[in-house]
């Protein structure tokens, strides 16, 4: 399931509680979509500090969810439809009643989904489109996540179940192709909160995907069990891509990483004079 849903253009941080069959959203990326703030976390704690009302609701009300941030999982606040309507009200912004539409639509179509989960592959590639990716671009993302499940599922059957070792690991196989953590690759593109892997280049996300390619097979072959045998694997299956990627870059001249990300542009202010 998809754990970012995009709001004009605007990427949500959500996460779905399977027993309370609820949608909880990051308040941080909501205060952002509404008000294009630079700094969302700041106006959250503002407007909080200014309305003592809206602070005790969200301190009463909205739980710490655990969602991607600089690419690990950590405690995010965050509210599900119902809070996000409370703190909209907070919000002075134009998009309020487009965003309580949009909250509407997400929540009849995780419905949609769980009866057909075919829908959730069409909609990411609905969500890719309107970001302006291309087709071939959106084909290499959707490829390249079907490699990464089968990583991940491998992970969970020999034992590997900590989201933070999801994240070791991942980073160990991202440090050995590219060379780069996967802190600094996100730094280079100049990204916080949004997903490295949406911001990677085509060439990119096939590096990628060959690295956590051949770690499975290795691991695989080698029956690999538990953390530090699953990383010598990772660090096996990131070196095959990174060899390749030398030889690319040898014959072309040209870094496969790069600074290159879909954010979109900065709006420029005029200084009054």
């Amino acid at each position: 399931m998809k754990e970012i849903a995009v709001f004009e253009s605007k990427e949500i941080r959500r996460h779905y509680d399977s027993d309370k069959e609820m949608w909880f959203f990051s308040l941080v990326d909501i205060v952002e979509a509404l008000t294009d703030s630079k700094n969302p976390t700041d106006y959250l704690k503002k407007i909080r500090k200014r309305d003592a009302e809206l602070n005790t609701y969200i301190g009463t009300n909205c739980p710490q969810v655990a969602m991607l941030t600089n690419g690990k999982k950590r405690k995010t606040l965050a509210g599900n439809a119902q809070h996000v309507f409370r703190l909209i009200q907070s919000i002075p912004s134009p998009k309020a009643e487009p965003f309580k539409q949009w909250l509407a639509k997400v929540g009849y179509e995780r419905m949609q989904e769980i009866a057909d989960p075919a829908q959730s592959l069409d909609r990411a590639r609905e969500n890719w489109q309107k970001l302006g990716r291309s087709e071939k671009w959106i084909q290499q993302r959707m490829t390249g996540q079907e490699t990464r499940n089968k990583l991940t599922d491998y992970w969970k059957e020999s034992g590997v179940q900590k989201q933070d070792e999801f994240a070791m690991l991942t980073n160990i196989i991202h440090q050995e192709w590219a060379e780069i953590s996967v802190k600094e690759h996100k730094n280079l593109k100049g990204l916080k909160t949004q997903n490295l892997r949406d911001h990677m280049s085509e060439a990119e996300l096939i590096f990628t995907a060959l690295a956590e390619l051949s770690t499975r097979q290795i691991a695989e072959t080698e029956q690999a069990k538990g953390l530090q045998q699953n990383a010598k694997a990772g660090k096996k299956g990131g070196a095959i891509a990174k060899n390749a990627r030398k030889e690319l870059e040898a014959k072309t001249g040209k870094s496969v990483i790069t600074g290159e990300n879909f954010l979109p542009p900065k709006k420029e202010t005029k200084k009054l004079k």
